[in-house]
């Protein structure tokens, strides 16, 4: 059962404080164990190992009817090592007025004990160190990851003085007006637009555009960006501190700690349940003593109805469906951070896409190739030629040629005099041959014939479906175009169409890509409702619109630029393969493999988990309210008591467990 917000809110101070120095969030690719020795460094992740691992150990001699003392000291360490924290803090709120569940459930932990049922509040003690601290890595996490996406602006840049010389200095002390120089190669230190030079920019981390695009004079860039082959001068137009990728921390800081805002109203049904059983507690105690019972009747009674009305099967009735839901989803490549997030999964009733590396795989490829007819050249020969000619460079568009000729097996020429010229697109001299590819409608603009012709209307044709068209040039001349396209993922239309017969709506494409390419997409996968060319904070607002309408919004994307609409949104779900470091550790929940269908697997798979629940509920519920009248109105035997208490706690973990079977995975075609 979950803490109140006052103390998860001195929990994250503590974090801040005590658990170590903040560094920045570690790459996609680090070691396992340095993202475990990161959850070690927190206080509460200690004491839940420590606690589990003592329950284990005394429950080997207790089981085995060994010495009392032995697991009876092993149970008390369990007791110390796990409950110590909650008890503390529980306490430390009773001076400010205020009782929760946590103290409860330390409460009836020591109860159980006192009357002979040490297991049963060992069992709840794990339990709830357990939970604090899976609340607490989760936290720390998301804080770690707002802060390393800071990295991804420069520390400093080359600031350009009034006499032409050049100075470096801190990115943070650039002001509005300042013009910077940025190298090839480099990130860009502020946002501001274009005053000399071009290049083409890696934006991605902004946009979500899977191509470098083409920066000139007057153009904006955006600070964090990847500058490419071209130097550029760059005059800041926003402070530092309101750039984009600064307004993106804010955002995700902001959006993370309003995230659960039920959480308002389990805090009241902590308070009430709270001093209702302590006031009910007492009140079997000392009224039957007041009318003259004895004192030993009267504290059995009690601590009888202690037992029974404690909450471990209600507890049980929530965690056993949702952390086997996260179970199964585990297996089937979907990492559920919490319960809480496996719970909210499948109460979304809204679905928001990003386009690139969500619906799309994220990375272009070469689609097509297409000879200039009477131009000498078949298509691999084509491909042969642009493959080499393309050999040294970096672009995307390169890689996807180059790529493409090494699947065909074929053997690449070596290539001289490789030039790269931004936006216009790279030169070599391949078997003594002068080669140019590029940009249609930059290198055809030379030839005053090309525009009716065949390469032409292919060059049309492509664009008009969402494609690249490349432009291959023999020592002047077209010979042919190369076709190359952000692949559609082969899962993508039966997952928005499953994604529709779940919520009863189809979902959204949200993406910073242009409009043409967007609707391309859209139109293949079924979605009608598009909205293209979004910044960050438009994503965020697109969001927050219809979560002001009363939808509850899952949002699904992969980068940087889908991380605040990620934490934003009633649950945000990252593709892990191709997702940003920020995306993983905003989003609520993980696909790390590129299976998008898990998306609607594991919603329908949580809706399963919620039916459970409220069975449980219902069971528990049941078992307690008879328990609880038949010690009030008759004599419940202490052993019956435990005896139908246990029995409940086992019936709905049990019924929990139901879905970590492999056929519980469900099968989104057919929902």
């Amino acid at each position: 059962m979950p803490s109140s917000l006052d103390q998860r809110d001195r929990r994250r101070d503590r974090h801040e404080r005590d658990a170590h120095p903040r560094e920045p969030a570690p790459p996609a690719a680090a070691p396992p164990s340095r993202t475990r020795t990161r959850a070690l460094a927190l206080p509460e992740v200690r004491w839940a190992l420590a606690s589990l691992a003592l329950f284990l150990l005394a429950l080997v001699p207790y089981l085995a009817d060994g010495p009392a003392w032995l697991w009876g000291t092993l149970f008390a360490a369990a007791y110390a090592t796990g409950g110590w924290e909650p008890g503390w803090e529980g306490l430390k709120a009773l001076r400010e007025r205020t009782l929760d569940v946590d103290l409860l459930m330390v409460v009836a932990a020591l109860g159980a004990a006192a009357i002979g049922q040490v297991l049963d509040g060992a069992l709840l003690i794990v339990i709830f160190a357990t939970s604090g601290a899976l609340e607490a890595v989760a936290t720390a996490r998301t804080e770690d990851s707002v802060r390393g996406l800071l990295d991804l602006a420069p520390a400093t840049a080359t600031r350009l003085l009034p006499d032409g010389s050049e100075e470096m200095v801190d990115a943070e002390v650039l002001a509005v007006g300042d013009t910077v120089l940025v190298r090839p190669g480099e990130r860009i230190g502020a946002d501001g637009r274009v005053v000399g030079g071009a290049s083409e920019v890696d934006q991605a981390t902004i946009t979500g555009e899977p191509l470098p695009v083409v920066k000139e004079t007057g153009d904006e860039v955006f600070a964090g960006t990847v500058n490419g082959t071209g130097a550029l001068r760059v005059r800041v137009g926003r402070d530092p501190s309101d750039s984009v990728i600064a307004r993106i921390v804010r955002m995700v800081e902001e959006a993370s700690r309003t995230k659960a805002p039920t959480q308002l109203f389990i805090e009241k049904v902590e308070q009430r349940y709270s001093v209702s059983m302590v006031l009910a507690t007492l009140a079997v105690f000392g009224v039957p003593l007041a009318f003259g019972d004895d004192l030993t009747s009267a504290l059995l009674r009690a601590m009888t109805f202690m037992i029974v009305a404690s909450p471990c099967a209600v507890v049980l009735s929530t965690m056993p469906p949702l952390l086997s839901a996260i179970a199964n989803a585990g297996r089937h490549g979907v990492l559920a951070k919490s319960a809480v997030v496996m719970e909210r999964l499948g109460q979304v009733d809204a679905v928001a896409l990003d386009k690139t590396g969500t619906l799309t795989e994220g990375t272009p490829r070469l689609t097509d190739v297409h000879p200039v007819p009477g131009g000498g050249l078949d298509a691999d020969a084509l491909l042969r030629l642009a493959a080499a000619a393309e050999h040294e460079s970096e672009h995307p568009l390169a890689r996807a040629v180059v790529g493409a000729a090494r699947e065909r097996g074929l053997v690449l020429a070596a290539a001289e005099g490789f030039t790269a010229a931004p936006g216009r697109g790279v030169t070599a001299t391949v078997e003594g041959r002068r080669i140019e590819i590029g940009s249609p409608a930059r290198l055809l603009a030379d030839d005053p014939d090309a525009s009716g012709d065949e390469h032409a209307r292919v060059v049309r044709e492509w664009e008009e479906a969402g494609k690249t068209a490349v432009a291959v040039l023999r020592d002047g001349e077209p010979v042919g175009v190369l076709g190359v396209a952000d692949r559609l993922r082969p899962d993508a239309a039966a997952t928005v169409a499953a994604l529709t017969r779940l919520t009863g709506r189809a979902p959204v494409l949200l993406t910073g890509d242009n409009e043409r390419a967007a609707r391309q997409v859209a139109e293949r996968v079924g979605i009608t409702d598009v909205r293209a060319g979004l910044l960050p904070e438009e994503k965020v607002a697109a969001v927050r619109a219809w979560e002001a309408e009363g939808r509850r919004v899952l949002v699904v994307g992969d980068g940087v630029n889908d991380a605040p609409a990620l934490a934003a949104a009633h649950c945000g779900v990252a593709m892990g393969r191709a997702g940003s470091d920020l995306a993983l550790e905003t989003a609520d929940a993980v696909v790390v493999r590129d299976e998008l269908a898990a998306v609607p697997a594991v919603v329908a798979l949580s809706r399963t988990a919620h039916r459970l629940v409220v069975q449980n509920l219902v069971i528990a519920g049941a078992f307690i309210a008879v328990l609880v009248a038949w010690d009030l109105i008759g004599t419940l035997p202490l052993p019956l008591g435990v005896a139908g208490h246990e029995g409940s706690t086992v019936l709905v973990g049990l019924n929990g467990l139901r879905l970590l079977r492999t056929a519980a995975w469900p099968r989104p075609a057919a929902r």
